[in-house]
């Protein structure tokens, strides 16, 4: 395969009626209900006409508590992504699948059927579940560790890449006349054991268009990013910064050379909640009118989320922070690597825990950017040209206006600076990002979870 000349690459991260915590009630927000399919399919379509790589669908197993003011019914993102595959073409279709609570078997299965479906543009988001509680959910008495979290994705990721080839599409003859429909000597059982998982195979679906789907990561902590550097093709990663994104882009595609992987095939794709407007006053005044809707509630309950069940009520809310308010990060079990982040920003910059809940109420510990679209287009080039990313996962404040603002605003800026494209090169999900072909997963199963443990 050629290589294709480097690109941005953007993704519509699709959340709610838009990523800030009180878009669902702003008046600009889409009316449509959260479980309205129309709700998704109007931003799929919108994502596909700009040539967007990809929609993205988080995705959490567990309900919100304790907040009353909180949307909480997400539709399960493969259902949704494969009514998507029937209401777009080209665009990519990535979902959040965890490894923690489902099985290899069932995951093969309906990701290749996603990818059989949509002609080659699935993409599996992989993630190990940090949310409290999701244990109890399956049945669990306690949540698993973070450390034991990605001993099993390890396991699960060798067991899912050797069902994805255990029934290669070679094998299917589909010969009629001879009545001969596929190749049984080419269709293999797979007997993987491991220490959690188990599974014999081999998959009873014959391999997709694209072989398997684009694997997707999100973990940021030291494990979570050797696990990335191991098996991830895209990285969808948090930062509040720069100079932070800048380090992560440099480490992560460090520790992809020492695997013997080559760098361009590991893409860096921060978040970035872009609020636009025709001057900068109009821009901020987005936030602010979302802000004002707010609940401390809410902020306190996600917040507590993150840090695994603490209990921040206590705190007053116009004191400065100190590093004594929080729980050690390095002792959270849940989103380890993103309570680091949140525990940096907050000494770096003073906040209050009011001032933080305002932070985090709009991306959660992503990238904000304010601006007019020649700003935001300026922000988004320097990232990427100065080694911060590959391009973004596009997180609209409120769904649908502002994301519409990106697309007719900002995407045509970038077009007419060389950094996007005008038009799809190919139809799969692998072509858009610019990836070569799937090949056998067997160098990397060779490296085991004591490997991972070790680096």
């Amino acid at each position: 395969m050629t290589r294709q000349k480097r690109q941005l690459h953007l993704n519509l991260f699709l959340m709610s009626r838009g990523h800030h915590e009180s878009a669902w009630r702003h008046p600009d927000a889409s009316a449509l209900a959260l479980t309205d399919l129309q709700l998704y399919a109007k931003s799929a379509r919108i994502a596909e006409e700009a040539k967007f790589d990809a929609v993205f669908l988080a995705d959490s197993l567990v309900a919100v508590t304790g907040a009353r003011s909180a949307p909480s019914n997400g539709l399960e993102p493969l259902t949704l992504l494969s009514a998507l595959a029937a209401l777009t073409e080209r665009i990519g279709l990535i979902g959040t699948v965890s490894t923690t609570y489902s099985h290899p078997y069932t995951l093969a299965r309906q990701f290749a059927s996603l990818d059989h479906i949509s002609k080659g543009r699935a993409g599996w988001n992989i993630v190990t579940s940090w949310a409290p509680q999701a244990g109890a959910n399956y049945g669990l008495a306690q949540d698993v560790e973070h450390g034991e979290r990605y001993r099993i994705a390890e396991e699960f990721l060798q067991a899912v890449d050797r069902l994805w080839h255990s029934y290669p599409a070679r094998a299917v003859l589909d010969d009629r006349a001879k009545g001969v429909y596929h190749d049984a000597s080419l269709i293999q059982p797979v007997d993987f054991e491991g220490e959690y998982l188990r599974t014999r195979g081999p998959l009873n679906i014959a391999g997709s268009p694209q072989g398997r789907p684009v694997y997707i990561q999100a973990g940021q902590s030291d494990t979570g990013r050797a696990f990335a550097a191991r098996w991830a093709e895209a990285i969808f990663t948090a930062h509040t910064n720069k100079e932070s994104a800048q380090g992560f882009y440099r480490d992560i595609k460090s520790q992809a050379s020492a695997l013997g992987r080559r760098p361009e095939d590991i893409l860096i794709l921060p978040g970035i909640s872009t609020a636009i407007g025709s001057t900068r006053y109009e821009a901020e005044q987005v936030w602010e009118e979302l802000n004002d809707l707010t609940s401390p509630e809410v902020g306190l309950t996600r917040l507590s989320n993150r840090f695994g069940g603490h209990d921040f009520s206590g705190i007053p809310l116009d004191r400065k922070l100190t590093r004594t308010d929080f729980p050690d990060p390095n002792a959270v079990e849940a989103s380890k690597s993103r309570v680091v982040g949140y525990v940096d920003m907050v000494l770096r910059e003073g906040l209050t825990l009011r001032q933080l809940l305002k932070r985090l109420a709009g991306a959660r510990g992503h990238f904000t950017a304010t601006g007019t679209p020649e700003e935001i287009a300026d922000i988004i080039v320097d990232w990427y040209e100065t080694g911060a990313a590959d391009g973004f996962n596009v997180m609209p404040p409120i769904l649908h206006s502002q994301f519409e603002l990106f697309t007719w605003e900002v995407v045509p800026l970038l077009r007419k600076r060389g950094v996007f494209r005008s038009e799809y090169e190919g139809d799969t999900l692998r072509s858009h990002f610019g990836l070569g072909p799937v090949h056998s997963g067997s160098q990397r199963d060779a490296q085991t979870a004591e490997d991972l443990a070790a680096a």
